[in-house]
């Protein structure tokens, strides 16, 4: 029986969003330049943002920035598990952050409780049965393509209703295949064949995706439609200084009350959740 077999999603807490901490294994991400590519410098990171206050660990061995080349499976594979196992007991929920079912079903057994797959179930067909079979959360986001050309694909009627309709169609394959209401969460897939207009529009929409009845999870951290919020110069701000936009972000996320905000900077996060949370006592 996997860790994950008998266990649901981690509880929201009544007066602020569930924060998953980020974990990058990859010597290529866009946020952090290949900073937690060792393993012992993740895990050690992990462990960092567990004692930030990091409900969720978040951990990725596979790029998923626009323009990014997929690793191998046994290179995700040798990234990713020693980390999950690293960090299966810091006291955190464990999610890993992959496409491949190969990769999911591997990381649950060494102590992961969540899939996070960006792909929502698309790029492997094999992956719902995966989340069926082990009983993790299943994160189903929103996507249309690999990270080579997936911009390409940012073309839509309305986007919120298109990205809506796209992923309940997402979500009804995880359902046909075996995978409980109980174990999804959906992700709108912020910076995913979406351009940053379209990225707007979706974070002003929010209450469309609450209306779907599921936990959402929302991932802006760092992404590029951020990178000329507080520029003075108009110029673009490098990914690792954008997370005073994060925080802001964080804030109108906290607003929605969505089920879990996907960060980078866990302190920020939570100084961004506890503005909401007095704003909110104050007019009581």
């Amino acid at each position: 029986m996997t860790a994950a077999a008998n266990s649901v999603l981690p509880h929201r807490p009544a007066d602020r969003p569930l924060v998953m901490g980020v974990v990058n294994v990859t010597p290529d991400s866009f946020s952090d330049g290949g900073r937690y590519f060792d393993a012992a410098a993740a895990i050690t990171h992990g462990r960092e943002l567990v004692a930030q206050g990091a409900d969720i660990i978040d951990i990725g061995g596979e790029s998923t920035r626009p323009g990014a080349q997929r690793p191998t499976v046994q290179e995700e594979l040798a990234r990713v598990i020693p980390v999950v196992e690293g960090l299966a007991e810091a006291g955190a929920w464990i999610s890993v952050d992959t496409m491949r079912a190969e990769v999911a079903e591997s990381a649950v057994a060494a102590g992961a409780r969540i899939i996070n797959d960006v792909s929502g179930g698309l790029a492997d067909p094999q992956m719902a049965v995966v989340a069926a079979r082990t009983g993790a959360g299943f994160v189903v986001m929103h996507w249309r393509g690999h990270s080579h050309d997936m911009q390409s694909r940012a073309i839509y009627d309305d986007v919120t209703a298109d990205v809506c309709r796209e992923l309940a169609d997402q979500v009804g394959a995880a359902l046909d295949a075996g995978v409980s209401r109980e174990q999804i969460v959906i992700d709108p897939g912020l910076g995913f064949a979406k351009t940053a207009d379209q990225n707007w529009v979706l974070l002003q929409h929010l209450s469309a995706f609450q209306q779907m009845q599921l936990p959402v999870l929302v991932g802006a951290s760092r992404k590029s439609f951020l990178a000329r919020m507080g520029s003075p110069d108009g110029g673009p701000v490098p990914a690792e200084q954008r997370d005073f936009a994060t925080a802001a972000v964080s804030v109108v996320l906290a607003q929605a009350q969505v089920w879990a905000i996907r960060v980078h900077d866990v302190r920020s996060t939570f100084a961004a959740c506890d503005v909401v949370t007095h704003l909110r006592e104050a007019r009581g």
